[in-house]
């Protein structure tokens, strides 16, 4: 018996949209990478991008549980000497860009080659409830109702 390997012409991609509003960052980060890696699909094959298009509206309203609104903490370099900065969870969701919390916590869930910033690209996230991918007929994905302890209350 062979192994069955995907190629890509065979690869059926669909998009799904999830609503962000208190559900649990990691939980949904975790969710978001499976499906952008298509390890969801029977036919999942490693080297091959079978993974789905995911849309992500209300980033702004994501939940952190415990006390990482204040304790977690993003860097980054500025390429200068000693220019190395950083800014708390919760500053950025406050923040203009709400939405990069969501992209951060999936892109350290992918791999770090050709193949996962092509997986990256099929990943939409919008802080507010609109997004421009109507014609494209999203699927609604409940991340929310597929355990109870992905959504909290406020």
């Amino acid at each position: 018996m062979k192994t069955y390997s995907a190629k890509p012409s065979e690869v059926e991609k669909k998009w799904y949209v999830i609503d962000a509003e208190q559900v649990v960052l990691g939980r949904l980060a975790s969710v978001i990478a499976m499906r952008l890696r298509g390890k969801h699909k029977p036919m999942y094959t490693p080297h091959i991008d079978c993974g789905d298009n995911i849309i992500v509206i209300n980033a702004e309203k994501v939940h952190l549980t415990g006390r990482k609104l204040t304790d977690k903490n993003y860097y980054w370099h500025t390429g200068f000497p000693g220019g190395i900065k950083s800014r708390t969870a919760g500053k950025t969701l406050d923040g203009d860009h709400p939405e990069r919390v969501v992209i951060k916590a999936v892109e350290r869930m992918i791999t770090r080659n050709p193949l996962g910033r092509a997986q990256m690209k099929k990943l939409h996230v919008y802080a507010g409830t609109e997004h421009p991918h109507t014609a494209q007929q999203p699927e609604v994905l409940d991340v929310a109702a597929m355990n109870p302890k992905n959504k909290r209350s406020a």
